[in-house]
C-alpha cells in the first residue's frame, strides 16, 4: 500500500490544517510514493522504537509525539533526535505525526480519554471557531464520587499509580474536564463550565494556586493521560484499512520516572 494512501485515510479523520500553528504533523521522513508493508504506533519514536520497527518488519512508524519539532540544521547523531532520523532513513523507515491535529479532534485523544472515565453527556471543553473540533472534553461520572474515591477510579481507569492533585475541598464529583497532554491554559475554562474536577498534565507550581477552590486539579502525567492514544489510532486504521497491517508498540517511551 502506498504511504501516501494511508497518510491521505489518517488525514480526512484529523486533518492537518486542525493542528496548532506551533506543531509539526504530518509526514516528517520519507516519500509519500513509498510502499508501506506494516505500521508501528507509538507515542514517542525514540531510537528504541526505530530498533523495534526494524525487528517487527515495520517500515512506518506512526507516532503521536514528532520526532522533529523544530528545524534540524544538521544530522551529526549529536542528539537523540539526530539519531533517530538517521536510523530512519537508512533503514528506510517512514515517519509520520499525528499531533494536536489528533487532539482537537471530537473523537480523538480527549474523546478517548472520556470513553475511559465513561463519561456521559460529553462535550468539547475548548471549542475552534466553527464549534466542531477543539481541545478537551467535559462530562459527567455516572454516580457522584468523593474525592478520594474519584481518585482511586482515576487511578484505575487511567492506569496510574501517583496523582498531583490541589487542595481537596470536600465536595462530591460529579463533572469532569480532561485534557490530554499539556493542559495549564484550559484551567480557567475548566472551572467557569463548572467542573469539579479537571484531568491533565504538566501542570506547574503556580497553576495549583488557579484552583482558586472552585475546583480539583488532578496532574495525571503527560504520558499517562495521551498513553491510549495509541489504542486509538490502532482501532481506526483496523476499522478504515482492515487488510493493512499495523501493531502496537511495545516500546516505554515515557521518559518520566518514579522512585
Amino acid at each position: 500500500m502506498k504511504l501516501k494512501d494511508i497518510t491521505n485515510i489518517i488525514e480526512k479523520w484529523s486533518p492537518l490544517e486542525h493542528a496548532e500553528t506551533f506543531d509539526n504533523v504530518g509526514l516528517l521522513v520519507g516519500n509519500p510514493n513509498n510502499n508501506i508493508d506494516k505500521a508501528l504506533i507509538t507515542i514517542d519514536a525514540t531510537e528504541d522504537v526505530i530498533d523495534e520497527a526494524i525487528n517487527q518488519n515495520c517500515n512506518l512508524v506512526i507516532t503521536f509525539h514528532p520526532i522533529i519539532f523544530s528545524g534540524i540544521k544538521q544530522i551529526t547523531e549529536k542528539t537523540y533526535v539526530e539519531r533517530v532520523v538517521e536510523k530512519a532513513i537508512k533503514n528506510d523507515i517512514n515517519i509520520y505525526a499525528v499531533h494536536t491535529n489528533l487532539d482537537n479532534n471530537p473523537k480523538g485523544v480527549n474523546y478517548k480519554i472520556a470513553e475511559r472515565l465513561s463519561l456521559k453527556n460529553t462535550s468539547l471543553l475548548l471549542k475552534k471557531d466553527n464549534n466542531e473540533v477543539g481541545m478537551g472534553m467535559i462530562g459527567d461520572l455516572n454516580d457522584e464520587l468523593s474525592e478520594i474515591e474519584f481518585f482511586e477510579f482515576l487511578k484505575l481507569k487511567m492506569n496510574v499509580k501517583h496523582i498531583k492533585h490541589s487542595p481537596l475541598l470536600g465536595k462530591k464529583i460529579k463533572k469532569i474536564a480532561v485534557l490530554g497532554g499539556s493542559g495549564s491554559f484550559a484551567i480557567e475554562e475548566a472551572i467557569c463550565q463548572k467542573a469539579d474536577c479537571y484531568v491533565t498534565s504538566d501542570l506547574k507550581y503556580h497553576d495549583y494556586f488557579k484552583a482558586e477552590k472552585k475546583i480539583i486539579l488532578a496532574d495525571i502525567g503527560h504520558y499517562e493521560s495521551e498513553q491510549f492514544t495509541k489504542q486509538l489510532i490502532l482501532d481506526f486504521l483496523n476499522k478504515k484499512i482492515p487488510k493493512f497491517a499495523c501493531i502496537i508498540s511495545k516500546t516505554k517511551t515515557n521518559p518520566v520516572n518514579h522512585f
